[in-house]
């Protein structure tokens, strides 16, 4: 299978490593849009910014210039932008016969705050700039490192078509990656997005040093708002069970490698959002989705205070100190 990975960040990187490594013996290339980051990437057969000490496997193929002739001979096209420069890809593959998958994670931004306008997910984005593509997404509990190291992980291929399923588990199902496949887009999708936002307040508490019994109530009543918003949007209960859901939510609410986490743990010690999102090196998609998330949310009549915590966290209008007596200051009521 001839696979195009359109994008080397952290995730790019790993998931083109881990194809090119496949058992099946695929043809993968990994595309880089700076000239001068694939100039160092060529040279030292490593991603020296991302993954460093990680070589990239001799099978791997780098290159550079126009994704959209690249992706008319692949097989198969793994967007690996983030969720920002989703659109504008999308809508350059738009005559793209392969199947395609993204891998960001999260709701659309949209400026300005006009009444009704809200974010969307990958799918609707895709749905508006280029609904011909058979497209679809592969999410799941994955930390890049761990993946380009080839250590066990499961991940979800989501896709209304079958063929894209299919694609996607043929390329990526090997003996380090379990690759289940799931037609419930919208569920997948919510899971993804509405994690990271969770794990910004998780790492808050964490960083607060407020106990493991408050670790584990925010990731429960999370996955509570993350199941609600999921619902209303159209999903299936058990997808938040699965590894799309729970699982990914127990990755980045608690695992050291988080970056959304991170930025919950730099706000708790007093620094400031530039300073906490500078100093990760990478995208922390929670913070740039979290006013969506809950936009969405409000617009939907979904109660999720856990997120709105957050939102205000980020936004400066409350203090670590504040979001926590915040939620813990709510009423009592029903757990269902």
């Amino acid at each position: 299978m001839k696979i195009l990975v359109l994008g080397a960040g952290a995730w790019g990187s790993a998931v083109a490593m881990s194809a090119a490594q496949n058992p099946a013996g695929h043809a993968v290339t990994l595309w880089a849009r700076d000239a001068g980051q694939l100039a160092a990437m060529q040279a030292g057969r490593e991603n020296a910014r991302y993954l460093p000490g990680l070589a990239f496997p001799p099978a791997l193929v780098l290159a550079g210039g126009d994704p959209v002739a690249l992706a008319l001979a692949a097989d198969l096209v793994i967007v690996a932008t983030p969720m920002s420069a989703l659109r504008g890809m999308l809508q350059s593959l738009q005559g793209c016969p392969a199947p395609v998958a993204w891998l960001c994670k999260g709701f659309e931004s949209v400026a300005g705050a006009q009444e009704g306008r809200f974010g969307l997910l990958a799918h609707e984005v895709c749905a508006e700039v280029a609904p011909g593509l058979l497209a679809g997404a592969l999410s799941g509990p994955s930390f890049a490192q761990e993946v380009a190291c080839g250590q066990p992980t499961a991940l979800v291929a989501a896709s209304e078509h079958a063929r894209v399923r299919d694609a996607l588990v043929a390329a990526f199902h090997s003996p380090s990656v379990r690759v289940y496949a799931n037609e419930d887009i919208v569920g997948v999708e919510v899971g993804g997005a509405v994690k990271n936002v969770l794990a910004i307040a998780t790492g808050l508490c964490d960083g607060l040093e407020l106990g493991l019994n408050a670790r584990a109530a925010l990731v429960t009543r999370g996955l509570a708002e993350m199941t609600r918003l999921g619902l209303a949007l159209g999903a299936r209960a058990d997808t938040f069970m699965g590894l799309s859901g729970l699982g990914d939510l127990v990755l980045t609410a608690t695992g050291d490698l988080s970056r959304n986490r991170r930025v919950g743990m730099l706000l708790a010690q007093g620094q400031t959002l530039a300073q906490a999102v500078e100093s990760l090196g990478h995208v922390a998609e929670g913070v740039y989705s979290a006013r969506t998330v809950a936009q969405r949310a409000r617009l939907l009549g979904v109660d999720m205070p856990i997120t709105e915590a957050a939102v205000a966290l980020l936004d400066g209008r409350l203090q670590p100190a504040e979001a926590v007596a915040q939620l813990m200051g709510r009423g009592p009521r029903e757990e269902a």
